[in-house]
């Protein structure tokens, strides 16, 4: 079987922020790698910097420290325009919001368009409107939307209409970062989907930020679970679902509702105390506890960590 090829790599990546006195550590020394044509889904409560992650790797901000390597190049020693524009073209970003990542006073087609203009990748107005529409029919929605204005549509046609733009460029890898969040229930599992499909078909590879764990492991191939900044466990989506490691993990986990009133009203939930971890003056980094299943512990906590995946067995 052929080594899978990591696609990115993001090493002790750091993102600060700071605001008179106060500093924020939005990302806190992070590091994972993605394959290619996997998703990596990166989960966390709402301020767990998961968000800041996918946007520190497009270089939509600027990293504190640490490095973001793509396909094999620092994305921050990319000096030349054309790396710079390469870059941007291979890696693309699909928002959480679809009313307000859309220019209301722009047509689809010129919505969508807009990556192939910058990067020139049609040659008259004949074949950019043809390119338009195959994109349109490739999400789900009708080649004759191209001339309509984003307000003439539902929430879940509009994040088809971003996941069109981002598709337009043919990236190699996407920052989903919350694409559901926003959407009806009825309507998540139709854009999960269609990622799901776009992903066979292209061989995409996707990093998918969500609080939702059940969705995120729907997608996702291997999870990364995100809180204050920090990556606490790591690891293929089956085993932090159902062998939860990290007590943070394990209270997402037992917030996630059941669809079975019996079950729900006895379910214990499970508290996590952060600032006892936090404030115990330990150094903790991500340690492998079981083949591919990391874990942010110290060197005295890993055996008690083997023991918790033992009681899986």
């Amino acid at each position: 079987m052929p080594e899978k090829k990591k696609i990115l790599e993001v090493k002790h990546l750091k993102q600060y922020f700071k605001n008179g006195r106060e500093i924020t550590k939005a990302v806190d020394d992070v590091s994972f790698d993605i394959y290619e044509g996997e998703t990596f889904g990166l989960v966390g409560e709402s301020g767990s910097g998961k968000t800041t992650t996918g946007r520190s790797i497009l270089q939509l901000y600027k990293p504190t420290s640490g490095e973001v390597i793509f396909e094999g190049k620092n994305v921050e020693n990319l000096k030349k325009r054309d790396d710079k524009l390469k870059f941007r073209r291979d890696a693309q970003m699909i928002f959480q919001d679809p009313y307000a990542s859309l220019n209301p006073r722009m047509t689809v087609e010129d919505i969508i368009a807009e990556g192939l203009d910058i990067h020139g990748l049609v040659k008259n107005k004949e074949q950019r409107r043809q390119r338009v529409e195959e994109l349109l029919e490739t999400v789900g929605l009708n080649k004759n939307h191209a001339s309509r204005f984003p307000h003439e549509f539902s929430g879940g046609q509009r994040q088809r209409i971003g996941i069109a733009r981002a598709l337009a460029v043919e990236p190699k890898f996407i920052v989903a970062d919350e694409p559901i969040s926003a959407l009806d229930v009825s309507i998540q599992a139709q854009v999960v989907n269609l990622m799901i499909e776009l992903q066979k078909k292209r061989g995409l590879t996707y990093l998918f930020i969500a609080h939702d764990l059940s969705m995120v492991k729907f997608i996702s191939d291997r999870i990364g679970v995100m809180h204050f900044g920090k990556l606490l466990e790591v690891g293929s989506a089956d085993d932090v679902y159902d062998r939860p490691l990290h007590d943070y993990t394990k209270s997402l986990i037992s917030a996630v509702p059941v669809p079975d009133p019996e079950i729900e009203r006895s379910r214990q939930r499970i508290d996590y105390d952060a600032e006892k971890e936090e404030n115990d003056g330990k150094k903790r980094t991500l340690h492998e506890i079981t083949p591919g299943h990391f874990v942010r512990c110290s060197d005295d906590e890993v055996e008690r960590y083997r023991q918790v995946a033992k009681s899986y067995e």
